[in-house]
This record gives C-alpha cells, sequence and structure tokens, in this order.
C-alpha cells in the first residue's frame, strides 16, 4: 500500500487517515471515530465492547479490518486499526449516536463519493445512467457501459457467492486486467493520464470490449470449476484474462497496430457539445 498519512477535522475533532493511492480509497483511525462519535473517555474500551457486540451478532466487518501505522500522541508511528468509508457505514449502525448522520456526510464529503453507493456496493444502474446522460454522453456510449457495469456485477457476485473477501477484489482485478493488457488498473490508469477518474469509463470500445469478454470469462469459468481457495480464484481469474488476451493478439495481428490506447473520454469528448463516443 501506497499510503499518505493526513489529518482530517470533523467539528474541530482529529481523525487521522491514510490515502492508499493504489485504492483510492482514505482510511479512518477507528479509535478516533469512535472516540467522536461517542464521546466516550475510554475509546479504546469501547472499541473492545464494540468488537464483541459486533462478533456476537455474526457481523464480518472487523475482520476485515487492517491496521496502519499512523502517528501516535507521542509522535512516534504506531500500529492502528483502520477501515475504509464502506466498512464505517457498517460499523456506525451499532453505534447509537446522534453525531452518525453529519459524520456519514463528513467522511463522505472526504471520499468524495456519494454516501448511498458507500452504503450500497453495488453501483446503481439508474444513477450512472442519470449521470452520464447528465454529462452529455450519447446513449450509445452510456448502453456500453452500462453492459460493462452489469459484466462487472456478475463477477463480483460470482466472487460473493465464492467467499472471497472484499479486499480481494482488487487483486483479482489486476490480474485479469494485467492478463489480457498487460498493465495492473493503476498502471493502466497512469498510461491514460487518469487519478481518481474511471478506467472503464476511459477505455475505447475495443479496450472495453476486451475488458468485458476477460471479465464475463472469468465468471463462466468459475461458475463451471466452482473453486473453494484463492489460488483456485486466482488461476481463473488469469484465465479469463486470457481470453480476451486472446482476442487481442488476433486482432492486433489483422490490424498491424496495438489496441492498447493511451486516449482518455476527454481526447474526444468536447466540453460544449454532446459527447460522441470514442472510437
Amino acid at each position: 500500500m501506497t499510503k499518505k498519512n493526513q489529518i482530517q477535522l470533523f467539528d474541530e475533532n482529529k481523525i487521522r487517515t491514510a490515502w492508499d493511492s493504489e485504492t483510492e480509497e482514505w482510511y479512518f483511525s477507528v479509535v478516533d471515530v469512535v472516540q467522536v462519535l461517542t464521546d466516550s473517555e475510554n475509546p479504546r474500551r469501547y472499541l473492545s465492547d464494540l468488537k464483541r457486540k459486533l462478533k456476537k451478532e455474526g457481523s464480518e466487518v472487523y475482520e476485515n479490518i487492517v491496521q496502519l501505522k499512523l502517528p501516535a500522541a507521542d509522535g512516534k508511528m504506531r500500529l492502528t486499526d483502520v477501515a475504509t468509508c464502506e466498512q464505517f457505514f457498517r460499523i456506525i449502525q451499532s453505534i447509537p449516536s446522534p453525531k452518525a448522520e453529519p459524520f456519514k456526510q463528513w467522511m463522505a464529503g472526504v471520499a468524495a463519493t456519494r454516501i448511498d453507493q458507500l452504503q450500497d456496493p453495488e453501483l446503481s444502474i439508474e444513477q450512472a445512467v442519470a449521470d452520464y446522460r447528465r454529462l452529455g454522453y450519447s446513449e450509445e456510449w452510456i448502453n456500453s457501459r452500462i453492459r460493462g457495469i452489469d459484466i462487472r456485477k456478475q463477477l463480483t457476485d460470482e466472487w460473493k457467492r465464492g467467499q472471497v473477501p472484499n479486499e480481494k477484489y482488487g487483486m483479482l482485478t489486476d490480474i485479469i486486467t494485467k492478463q489480457w493488457s498487460g498493465m495492473k488498473t493503476r498502471e493502466y490508469k497512469d498510461f491514460k493520464g487518469l487519478h481518481k477518474e474511471s478506467l472503464r469509463d476511459n477505455m475505447t470500445n475495443i479496450e472495453l470490449a476486451l475488458n468485458m469478454l476477460a471479465e464475463a470469462s472469468a465468471t463462466e469459468i468459475s461458475k463451471q470449476q466452482n473453486p473453494a481457495s484463492m489460488g483456485h480464484h486466482v488461476s481463473i481469474a488469469k484465465s479469463g484474462g486470457n481470453v480476451a488476451k486472446a482476442a487481442r493478439n488476433e486482432l492486433e495481428t489483422k490490424l498491424g497496430r496495438s489496441v492498447i490506447s493511451s486516449v482518455k473520454a476527454q481526447d474526444y469528448l468536447g466540453n460544449q457539445h454532446p459527447k460522441k463516443e470514442i472510437e
């Protein structure tokens, strides 16, 4: 994880955070958030009780929480429990506090994304269509991207069925993407000069088609093989990517050029006119 520590303020209360440049997510100190929401004199004790409560309720959210080195009160860097926005929305549900809703809004603002999308990690297709139309994209462009979202959802549903932890989705996605394109997701975004923009939204039609083929192939192979280990999921991710790689190689042989392009949406889409489909 490539991270950058930063102190964020919520109602003048300090929240230690870390930015992960690879996953493009903020991680928030769990004990700091508990202190803000509960005003507890002993937030670590409250957190310990909360962990037991969540475990008793059968929640697995805390099992996926990681530790990062954050600056402690004595100035030293110490391992601290941290959680993403998505994890915190689940944790906060178990903390009775009048500050819960304002804090959710603040956290969503820090993460620069919608609260409803964080509470429900499955991207709302209706919301996506509305956003694309508002930005002026053509219906043809929108339809192709929505199809890509649907195929992605089928893949993540299959991973969920196979009991793949949420934090492993990015790793498997990187494997699929690198297998057919030669680049991990972050490398691909750097190649296109992207930062927080969606890679999928900035793919050409051919790139998007190959990506959909890779993800759809991985989904179908997984359904057939019913993997029971992470190693097997990794193998299937490679297989799905290889299907698209073979298609890419054949197409490039006929075209005499690479179909991997550095162009992105803004290279084709003007600001003053309806946006044209990326060719």
